[in-house]
């Protein structure tokens, strides 16, 4: 495609700059940034690229599918996001490196609302399949000392690669909450996590196929720590040695956050004594350091 002439990238520029000074007028001094600053990019990347109608078509066509594939279940403009880095790049403009505090990664399409409440050693599988895993804590703030009281919710795929809504027969599995003990100590079971897709069924894993980039997920097990006068920690631990961590489809894992999850064999006591049935498991320890609030 030949460059445009002096004249026709006036024009061009001339629209843009129409479209960013109508919102000139917001009411909101952020909503005037933000939707001046999109017009400026969008109208830059449009030029740059020089879209044509068919490309913009299909680009319209793309999004209305993702919009139909998102319900309460299933959330497809997340997964977009994922894949093109954008929530990850959000998360790290959000949680600024603060002294030892953990990193945070990405929330991922299948968070939901109201898990069921664990004690102290419970076990969140719910009946999912797996292999049991003995994970164990502490919540601390930079400082060392405990935060009692911590809210933890976890969540995972089973052994197959699913989260329990993608099911659709209303089980609940693999997914729960529970609340660090006085010193800020925590513990309970879950599975062993194991690598998997994310969903490319629909818009973005037909994007993915035709940019040739894997769906695969490495390995993980979700939390979201949160306690009053503390940042709110979403992140994952990965398992180390996972093949998918250099390559992780939503650009989630960080070195810190991969951790050692050790194999116990069959027969193996488990540290709370729970019988196992002669299945193998194995065991982890993370601890997770929050950032005060407003950091």
């Amino acid at each position: 495609m030949s460059e445009p002439t002096a004249e026709q990238q006036a024009r061009e520029q001339a629209l843009a700059d129409d479209v960013a000074a109508s919102f000139g007028g917001a009411g909101d001094a952020r909503l005037r940034e933000l939707m001046q600053a999109l017009t400026r990019h969008l109208h830059a990347f449009l030029r740059e690229v020089r879209l044509t109608d068919d490309e913009w078509q299909r680009a319209i066509a793309f999004l209305t599918e993702t919009g139909h594939m998102t319900d309460d279940k299933r959330q497809e403009f997340i997964l977009l996001s994922d894949v093109l880095g954008a929530s990850m790049q959000t998360i790290t403009i959000n949680n600024e490196a603060y002294a030892n505090a953990t990193e945070a990664t990405v929330f991922g399409p299948f968070f939901v609302e109201g898990s069921p409440h664990i004690p102290l050693g419970g076990d969140i599988g719910g009946g999912a399949v797996g292999e049991p895993c003995w994970v164990e804590g502490t919540v601390t703030d930079t400082d060392g000392k405990p935060v009692p009281g911590a809210r933890i919710e976890v969540w995972e795929a089973d052994e197959a690669g699913f989260y329990d809504v993608q099911y659709g027969d209303d089980r609940t599995g693999a997914r729960g909450h529970l609340f660090a003990g006085d010193q800020g100590e925590y513990r309970f079971w879950a599975l062993t996590p194991t690598p998997y897709p994310i969903p490319h069924d629909g818009p973005v894993g037909r994007l993915l196929e035709a940019a040739g980039r894997s769906p695969m997920r490495a390995s993980h097990l979700h939390f979201m720590v949160s306690a009053d006068g503390m940042r709110t920690l979403v992140t994952h631990i990965f398992v180390r040695g996972d093949e998918q961590l250099s390559s992780d489809a939503v650009f989630g894992v960080r070195d810190s956050l991969i951790v050692d999850f050790e194999p116990q064999p069959a027969g193996a006591l488990a540290p709370d004594g729970r019988d196992l049935g002669g299945s193998t498991w194995s065991r982890v320890r993370f601890d997770v350091v929050l950032a005060p609030a407003g950091t």
